[in-house]
């Protein structure tokens, strides 16, 4: 609601009151501006210590953008829903249209006799209605108190005038009930005579249920609803504007105080799915981030559950446009729309998925190929069954090597593992830790052969030196997609013996793998630098993070200096389960609801792409039976790196070392640079340094390794060895 702004006339009246005031002036401000701005120079001239300095003075006048600038630079809405465009959408839209009518025809179908039964009973009582109501309206009982109110008046003459009228309408109203019932009494008498049996039953059951239907009560209705439908209050700029009222924001509410909104709708408030939307700017200074973390207030003042209540930023807009959308129904118990690979379907890993639903119930897809991804919460919020979800997904492309750790020991990734994985091991024994740990040395040796052939495919087959779905296909490469899935993954990462290695290789898998066709997804109840080492986090493109309960712990999953900019898992409610933030797919982060898949659903699924593999022959490894060949750790790399650096040579560069190492051992080192051997370094506590060479006379500084560091590296870890 709109509130003109008074100040012009409280100026107009004080000025007035000024004049009227003997031996007072009323000053032109204008004016007196005008009169104390100098002369345009001549040339420079400096300004003295007491001269004011108007510094907008040299400034044009604010005309803004000409008519074809504001045209070029306005946001044009799309003139066909954007459930319109996508087939899927539509086929889900039209799927619960039909299954509502469908559900709503069958409902009163099997309650039809009830109803008829109902309105049979009623019949007498509708009769009678019927009766009397044709009497009172034959009689002009309508018309009573109006002439009994002239008898109290004593009114003689309207008195007469209202009598004429009734005397008339009596005379009127008899004859045509009269011709009424001697006509329907012929109708009916001819029905009975002429008339077949199966019309004469259709007549008299009409007559009966419209007889029924008027003798009806209006707390006993014979028909009941077949759907509840969710009743949720429209959405207007009142109620927008009184829940930012009440949100104890300073500029909001002394906007509001003088009689302003507080908030400037840049576009009517609409329909957007199942719910409403809302749009504008707020106050000068007040930013989107400060809405979202009062998300509990905002839901109080709209009256809404807070799974109802969901504030946005724009991405392409400045911080204080806000979207503010208000749903019908609590996100977390909103119906979700069956999801397309529950019963049928396969999985191209190389192509978009659908794996959840947004606020407004539309699909939100993910695409599994040349990521890294980390799911993070706190217990109980739907972690695990993300990571199977994705990991079924992976599943349904027979391609896919599946290699599944459940280091909580639970089982919950037992369906995957069981029927279609390549390697599964489930626990935080030493057993399943040295199998995991025997897996990713042969993870990583598996890397480095694919660099190789990729290197060593021609530019026309391998145009930008990854792998494509095409190069999977063929499976002589032996590059087909390879998925890491591994549940509390800071079991691996905090290992008293294996931790530094893991760290290792899993950031090396995290950093070349997706390019290579090795997707890693780690999941972790503890998202912080110990649990999840900020070399693996700072390099996952995909990120999902369900409730977490602190900042660090949200900027650890979803990036850093998310939680300034407003991408807050901690505002999710405990009944929150499954909703998330998700970074990837090249956009900003989205909220997003995934796929509830029961451990049953998940055995039917992994069951299915199992059979898809036998009959493709892809089935292999954990699967069928097979274990894997125990490993050994094939290299010290500390020690290597002593081996190559004497010493008498107290530093040396990076690239010289690792050309050195692969002379070494090619088998391991060849194809490292120095990124991969700073990597490699920093799970050991060694960090590359700036190394200064005389290379022509000239000094060239590259990036190298001090080898006092390594003998330190090594002195500390073998007496942490010794002490164990």
């Amino acid at each position: 609601m709109k509130h003109p702004d008074d100040d012009h006339e409280l100026f107009n009246r004080l000025e007035a009151e000024m004049a009227a005031e003997q031996g007072a002036d009323v000053v032109d401000l204008d004016k007196a501006r005008a009169a104390r701005e100098p002369a345009p120079a001549t040339g420079p001239e400096p300004a003295g210590p007491g001269t004011p300095v108007m510094v907008d003075q040299s400034a044009p006048a604010a005309t803004g953008h000409g008519y074809l600038g504001r045209l070029a630079g306005a946001r044009r809405r799309g003139v066909v829903p954007i459930w319109l465009k996508s087939v899927t959408e539509l086929r889900t839209a039209a799927g619960w249209v039909a299954r509502h009518y469908a559900h709503t025809a069958g409902y009163h179908a099997l309650r039809a006799p009830i109803y008829a039964a109902r309105l049979a009973l009623q019949a007498p009582a509708g009769a009678a209605k019927f009766v009397g109501g044709t009497m009172r309206w034959v009689a002009d009982r309508e018309g009573e108190p109006v002439r009994l109110a002239a008898v109290r008046r004593e009114d003689a003459a309207e008195y007469l005038k209202l009598s004429r009228q009734r005397d008339g309408r009596v005379r009127l109203r008899t004859l045509v009930a009269a011709l009424s019932m001697f006509t329907g009494l012929g109708l009916a008498l001819a029905l009975y005579v002429l008339a077949p049996d199966w019309l004469q039953a259709v007549s008299v059951s009409a007559v009966v249920l419209a007889l029924g239907a008027a003798g009806r009560k209006a707390d006993a209705p014979v028909v009941h609803r077949a759907v509840e439908l969710p009743k949720a209050t429209k959405l207007t700029s009142d109620i927008v504007l009184r829940a930012l009222g009440a949100l104890g924001i300073p500029a909001i509410n002394q906007a509001q105080g003088k009689g302003r909104d507080g908030f400037e709708f840049t576009a009517p408030i609409t329909r957007d799915g199942p719910g409403w939307r809302a749009e504008g700017n707020l106050p000068y200074g007040v930013t989107v981030t400060d809405i979202i973390e009062r998300r509990e207030r905002l839901a109080s003042g709209l009256r809404r559950p807070l799974g109802c209540v969901w504030p946005e930023a724009v991405p392409d807009e400045h911080t204080g446009h806000l979207v503010l959308w208000v749903g019908d129904q609590d996100m977390s118990r909103a119906s979700q729309p069956a999801w397309p690979l529950l019963k049928s379907g396969s999985v191209d890993l190389f192509k978009p998925v659908a794996y959840g639903t947004d606020q407004r119930g539309r699909w939100t897809e993910v695409t599994l190929m040349y990521i890294a991804g980390v799911i993070g919460a706190i217990p109980r919020m739907g972690k695990t069954f993300l990571l199977r979800l994705l990991l079924l997904i992976a599943a349904l492309d027979p391609r896919a090597e599946l290699h599944t750790y459940d280091m909580k020991g639970t089982g919950d990734l037992d369906p995957v593992g069981n029927a279609v994985g390549y390697r599964h091991a489930a626990g935080d024994d030493d057993e399943p830790v040295q199998y995991a740990l025997d897996d990713f040395r042969a993870l990583r040796e598996e890397l480095r052969r694919r660099t190789k052939v990729i290197r060593s495919l021609p530019r026309d087959i391998c145009p930008e030196s990854k792998v494509t779905s095409a190069l999977a296909d063929k499976r002589s490469l032996g590059l087909h997609p390879i998925v890491l899935g591994v549940d509390e993954c800071q079991v691996l990462f905090e290992h008293p013996d294996h931790g530094k290695e893991f760290e290792e290789i899993i950031t090396d898998l995290v950093k070349r793998g997706p390019a290579t066709g090795i997707v890693v997804l780690l999941a972790t109840q503890r998202p912080d630098a110990k649990s999840l080492p900020t070399g693996i986090s700072a390099n996952a493109s995909a990120r999902w993070c369900l409730k977490v309960m602190g900042q660090l712990e949200n900027d650890m999953v979803l990036g850093t200096s998310a939680y300034k900019r407003g991408v807050r898992a901690t505002m999710f409610a405990w009944g929150d389960k499954g909703i998330h933030y998700f970074v990837g797919e090249g956009s900003d982060a989205r909220i997003v609801r995934s796929v509830y898949v029961d451990a049953g659903g998940a055995e039917a699924i992994a069951a299915r792409a199992r059979r898809v593999r036998e009959k493709a022959g892809l089935l292999a490894g954990h699967a069928l039976g097979e274990a894997p060949e125990p490993t050994t750790a094939a290299y010290d790399l500390l020690a290597d790196i002593l081996a190559v650096v004497p010493a008498k040579e107290a530093k040396a560069w990076s690239e010289t070392i690792v050309t050195r190492l692969a002379d070494l051992r090619p088998e391991v080192y060849d194809g490292w640079d120095p990124d991969a051997l700073a990597a490699a370094l920093k799970p050991h506590g060694v960090s590359t340094i700036q190394v200064g060479r005389r290379v022509n006379g000239k000094v060239v500084n590259r990036r190298g390794v001090d080898r006092s560091h390594i003998t330190t590296a090594i002195a500390e870890r073998d007496g942490k060895r010794d002490a164990g």
